[in-house]
C-alpha cells in the first residue's frame, strides 16, 4: 500500500470492469457519433468535446485503479457475486 507523508495508508479501491467498458463506449460515441449531428444540433461539437473529456477521465481512473489496487482485495469482490447452488 502507498503511504502519505503523514504516515496514513492510501487505499485504492478497484473499479468494476463495466466502468471501463462504459468509458470506452462513451468516448467512442461522443468522439465519433455526436459531431455528425452538427447539422441538426449546432452545439453538438461542443457537447461531444465535453463528453469526450469526461469519458477519457473515467478511462484514466479505471487504468489507475487497475494498476494500483491490491490483488488480494480484488479477489474478494467476485465471491459476493457468485450464485451458490
Amino acid at each position: 500500500m502507498k503511504t502519505h507523508k503523514d504516515g496514513s495508508k492510501r487505499i485504492i479501491t478497484p473499479l468494476s470492469s463495466s466502468f471501463m467498458l462504459t468509458s470506452i463506449i462513451g468516448f467512442l460515441v461522443s468522439a465519433l457519433h455526436i459531431p455528425t449531428m452538427a447539422d441538426k444540433f449546432p452545439s453538438a461539437p461542443s457537447y461531444a468535446f465535453a463528453f469526450s473529456i469526461v469519458f477519457f477521465c473515467m478511462f484514466i481512473a479505471s487504468i489507475i485503479s487497475m494498476t494500483y489496487s491490491p490483488i488480494e482485495e480484488g479477489l474478494h469482490i467476485d465471491e459476493k457475486r457468485r450464485i451458490k447452488i
